[in-house]
């Protein structure tokens, strides 16, 4: 009995019976959409009944990944697909607004130094990436992200959305560590899940949706407080009045402490610092 080898399954991978599958015998009950595999037929995937499962999927894939890539913990950078990277041209039709988008450009060069401190943080003593800079994937704020990271020779993540329109991923993300999100839900938790640090530059819907997401979360003490560092003091100040919304009583002063207001990259790093040598 000692010199038996117990084997380690009993069942065939999934992989292997969807391999025997392509070789079915032609007959009309292996050609009906019934006797396909059920994780290979993506008409029955793509039911609306099946959105549950799709959910689950797209909370799974991108968590065993990075659970792969041994990334601990992440540095998210929200903010504009529209400022563009000094010395470019804006493609804004209206001059005054182009040139308002220009005169934001030096966030760009913010994002991509700040991507580069953060991605110099050593890995700890298990081997493991702390600090990794993830961004939303497209272009502008987030390209810097990515390209900062990439500076330094570090990997970064990207998390894109299917839209109406086209959306590429940009070329400074980490292709391994480069996912596509269809639902906005899944994709904002995957930005949280290992967030330990975040920065948001100027901004429009989509950089006001995250960012107010995330500063509820940890008002409402459903996660812990961590570093939220808002570039751009003037310009948060002249969106947001929230200093009204203290007035007006729907927040309390307590809440303006929840974030920092940066003007640089150097002073972004120094709150994370600064947080963490609290803790």
């Amino acid at each position: 009995m000692t010199d038996k080898k117990i084997p380690a399954r009993l069942f065939a991978r999934a992989a292997q019976d969807a391999e025997n599958a392509k070789n079915a015998v032609t007959m009309p009950q292996t050609q009906s959409p019934s006797y396909r595999l059920a994780f290979q037929d993506n008409e029955f995937l793509l039911r609306e009944d099946l959105r549950p499962v799709r959910f689950q999927l797209e909370l799974l894939k991108p968590e065993l990944l990075l659970d792969e890539a041994k990334i601990a913990s992440t540095f998210v950078f929200y903010g504009s697909a529209r400022i563009p990277e000094p010395g470019k041209k804006s493609d804004n039709p209206d001059p005054a607004i182009a040139a308002r988008l220009e005169a934001n450009a030096h966030y760009y060069e913010e994002s991509r130094r700040l991507a580069r401190i953060a991605s110099n943080f050593p890995r700890d003593e298990d081997g493991e990436r702390q600090f990794v800079v993830c961004s939303g994937g497209g272009p502008s704020i987030m390209e810097a992200a990515n390209r900062g990271a990439g500076d330094v020779g570090a990997e970064s993540i990207g998390l894109n959305i299917v839209l109406p329109h086209e959306q590429c991923p940009n070329n400074h993300i980490t292709p391994s560590l480069s996912f596509q999100f269809h639902y906005f839900a899944l994709r904002k938790m995957h930005f949280l899940l290992r967030a330990r640090a975040v920065a948001v530059f100027p901004g429009g819907f989509g950089t006001f949706d995250e960012t107010f997401e995330l500063l509820t979360l940890i008002q409402t003490g459903k996660i812990k407080p961590m570093p939220v560092v808002l570039f751009g003091k003037a310009f948060w100040n002249r969106v947001v009045n929230f200093e009204a919304l203290v007035e007006e009583g729907v927040i309390s002063p307590k809440d303006l402490q929840l974030f920092d207001f940066v003007e640089t990259a150097e002073e972004a790093w120094e709150c994370v610092r600064r947080f963490y040598d609290k803790v």
